[in-house]
């Protein structure tokens, strides 16, 4: 067994920081019992670990990322740029990276297979527990239909598990949906808007209503959340009366008050993801800083009055196509969008955790959960910037494991 003690523990739950902890983790993985060092009681043979000065949190969650995205060039989103066995080691590099920032979970929403998820499980290479949604789908036209701009189609993929994501209709669509659950979809990722794109912008709808209805109703048949990309629009609209379990991005979901009264009644989550329109705004295409700077305060306002309406916000950073391993960045973003510092730690813990399914597992610290914790060298709530320190973050356990202990290292010096 294993004990962590002395640090201050913020826990996921959103209450008050507790100082002077002690957390016990049993040889399979578990948390055992949570406490105050003077109070919890420490079996025999149990290997301690000392934090004090230090903060603890459960493992961080980014509920929106993309780790097989490297460029927003058409011949990287074709996967011609390098040998694919290149790639794959590049993708594997940036898992074991991300783990060690302290990101323990990742949902994927789109172009990595199942095969890394099971590698991860195996014990093949390091990284985080991945919820993959393989393949993200769309119509023709929609943004899984990577066209060039001379009308020639993307190439098939060379994986059979990420199939073509375009489907057009009812049958069609009932069909793609049993097609990536078939390869080992987690979740299923549609886009329901356009985004930069000529003819096909933000507030630009994708599947019809019937479309999309058949979508939700496939997923979930098949024990399946659905994540919708929708920015605004009455993709947007369409996207919370179907039902689906998360709007991504949601720019402009300020505009409307009905909306979100909808997401809270629902319990439909709201994933922002600033962080990769920080990007497009500053150096994105043309067509992408200009949409990204027209809805930036409409993005800020959507998550105040999310807040205000009892819609969970949750951490994600649709970050692949341009920095890979600073996922706490997100959290600086709804630190300046209004979130408290605990708001924002909840949304990449405990809300984090709903939003994926995944409750009962991770994203709290407390009994019968896996430990899944991070040691950080300072105060995330008078700072948060301080995640996105790599030299501060002194442990990351996953599941009981411990993956780096620069604690070990402090104590050795």
């Amino acid at each position: 067994m294993k004990i962590i003690t002395g640090a201050t523990l913020i826990d996921g739950t959103g209450k008050p920081p507790r100082t002077d902890s002690a957390v016990l983790v049993t040889d399979d993985g578990r948390i055992e019992a949570v406490g105050h060092r003077e109070e919890l009681a420490t079996p025999e043979n149990t290997e301690e670990i000392d934090a004090t000065g230090m903060t603890l949190l459960p493992g961080l969650i980014d509920c929106h990322d993309h780790l097989s995205s490297f460029t927003y060039d058409l011949i990287g989103r074709w996967g011609l740029a390098e040998a694919q066995s290149l790639r794959h080691l590049r993708i594997a590099k940036v898992m074991e990276e991300t783990l060690l920032t302290g990101y323990t979970t990742i949902r994927d929403c789109g172009w990595l297979d199942v095969g890394f998820k099971q590698a991860v499980e195996q014990g093949l290479i390091a990284g985080p527990r991945l919820l993959v949604a393989t393949t993200p789908l769309s119509p023709t036209h929609g943004m899984a239909d990577r066209s060039s701009p001379s009308g020639h189609h993307q190439p098939p993929s060379p994986d059979p598990n990420l199939p073509v994501g375009i489907a057009d209709g009812v049958d069609q669509v009932r069909a793609k949906v049993r097609e990536v659950v078939r390869v080992g979809a987690d979740l299923v990722k549609v886009f329901q808007t356009g985004w930069a794109r000529p003819h096909h912008g933000s507030l630009d709808v994708a599947f019809n209503r019937d479309e999309l209805a058949a979508l939700v109703s496939e997923s979930h048949i098949h024990g399946r959340k659905v994540a919708s990309h929708a920015v605004g629009g009455p993709g947007l609209r369409m996207s919370i009366e179907a039902g689906v379990d998360s709007i991504e991005h949601g720019s402009y979901l300020n505009e409307d008050p009905d909306l979100l009264r909808m997401m809270a009644d629902k319990g439909i989550f709201f994933v922002p993801t600033f962080v990769v329109f920080v990007f497009h705004r500053e150096v994105g295409t043309p067509e992408a800083q200009a949409e990204a700077g027209d809805f930036r305060q409409h993005h800020v306002e959507s998550v105040q009055k999310a807040l205000a309406a009892g819609v969970k916000v949750v951490a994600g950073t649709d970050a692949g196509g341009w920095v890979h391993g600073n996922n706490a960045q997100e959290l600086e973003c709804l630190v300046d969008a209004g979130m408290t510092p605990m708001q924002a730690l909840v949304a990449a813990t405990g809300w984090a955790a709903e939003c994926c399914g995944l409750e009962k597992q991770v994203g709290t610290v407390q009994k019968g959960k896996f430990a899944d914790l991070v040691v950080v060298d300072g105060d995330p709530l008078k700072d948060i910037r301080v995640l996105q320190d790599k030299t501060r973050i002194k442990l990351v356990m996953k599941e009981g494991k411990v993956y780096s202990n620069l604690l070990a290292e402090q104590t050795a010096g």
